[in-house]
């Protein structure tokens, strides 16, 4: 569900933000259109908690190289969310193999996980007085998680909608698109920045700073960032960024 052209009534906007790919491009696609926002992170004990360091990374150096960014960017917050890894039994909160389940999921699929993020972030938007809240998912990259699809975005907006009173915005800029549209919208927002040579720089600043991969490896350099490079998030990575330079 993309949001509509901007009105006076959306004016602030809350990111989930894990300092990934997707979320940096969600992030930079709501500072192009929102005067206010925020960012929002999660700590639920996943495996590949080194993406909650290039959080702040990603954050210090968006400000750092785009100054017309860096007066909309406010406050970062993050929660503490380890019961949800308490309560998960998958490949991203244990020490397990990546493998499909008989359900037709991965095991990187954790119940409930974007329902309970958009929930608290709903929660923060309310008490912030924030109108819209930004989130990298969509049904084209998405494994068959049910919680990233379009009707699961449609039926939490009209019910935390109605149980807050608030009428909430959930802006979904990556819906319809894969990872290598994801690198050249990406590129297009930085072209529009304001800065000279801005499209290369954002997807430079993605490419070294942002993490993807499940295992948490900061250690192996590709072309499209750091990663173990045979997980299925550095899998999906790698095939995108391909996919971006070879178009």
């Amino acid at each position: 569900m993309n949001a509509p052209t901007r009105t006076a009534h959306h004016t602030s906007a809350l990111v989930l933000f894990s300092g990934g790919q997707d979320s940096t491009t969600c992030l930079v696609h709501a500072l192009a259109r929102y005067p206010r926002v925020e960012t929002l992170g999660f700590d639920y004990g996943q495996r590949h908690s080194v993406e909650l360091q290039a959080r702040t990374v990603v954050l210090q150096k968006l400000r750092e190289q785009f100054p017309a960014w860096a007066g909309r960017l406010g406050e970062d917050h993050l929660l503490d969310l380890a019961v949800l890894g308490k309560v998960s039994e998958t490949s991203l909160t244990r020490d397990m193999a990546f493998k499909m389940e008989a359900s037709g999921l991965p095991n990187t699929f954790v119940p409930g996980r974007n329902l309970l993020f958009l929930t608290l972030a709903a929660a923060l938007a309310y008490r912030r007085d924030i109108q819209v809240i930004v989130t990298g998912v969509c049904e084209t990259d998405f494994s068959g998680y049910p919680d990233c699809r379009d009707d699961t975005m449609k039926a939490l907006q009209v019910a935390l909608s109605l149980g807050m009173d608030h009428r909430f915005l959930i802006d979904t800029p990556l819906m319809w698109i894969d990872k290598a549209q994801t690198w050249q919208l990406a590129h297009e927002l930085g072209e529009d920045s304001g800065v000279e040579g801005g499209g290369n720089a954002l997807v430079d600043l993605i490419v070294e700073h942002t993490h993807t991969c499940y295992l948490g490896d900061r250690e192996h350099r590709h072309d499209w960032g750091y990663g173990c490079g045979q997980c299925p998030a550095c899998e999906l990575r790698a095939r995108g960024w391909s996919g971006y330079r070879a178009a």
